[in-house]
């Protein structure tokens, strides 16, 4: 073998995975946000490890990449958050009122 085959087999050899060590929010930001506006709800109560295999076959880089994003989004599948209350807000009708002097 020459040494460019040698060289050109080793290069091949250790290509890198590129979504490695990516935060999962950023896996979801690259690959899935083009279709899917938002990861809530893409769970759907799926158990982690079926869930991660679907991802494993169909879209993540490795099995560590679908593991991260299933995680990922069962940890968003769940109720929105409520909003926070307003400052400043006037007192519910319900409240007592102070003693007059």
């Amino acid at each position: 073998m020459t040494l460019a085959a040698v060289a050109a087999l080793t290069t091949v050899a250790s290509a890198q995975n590129l979504d490695a060590g990516k935060p999962a929010e950023k896996l979801f930001a690259d690959g899935c946000a083009t279709c899917h506006r938002s990861p809530r709800g893409l769970a759907k109560g799926r158990m982690s490890l079926t869930l991660s295999w679907f991802l494993t076959d169909h879209y993540a880089t490795s099995s560590d990449t679908a593991k991260a994003l299933a995680a990922y989004l069962q940890s968003v599948d769940g109720p929105p958050p409520r909003a926070p209350a307003k400052s400043g807000a006037k007192p519910s009708k319900s409240a007592p009122r102070p003693p007059k002097p």
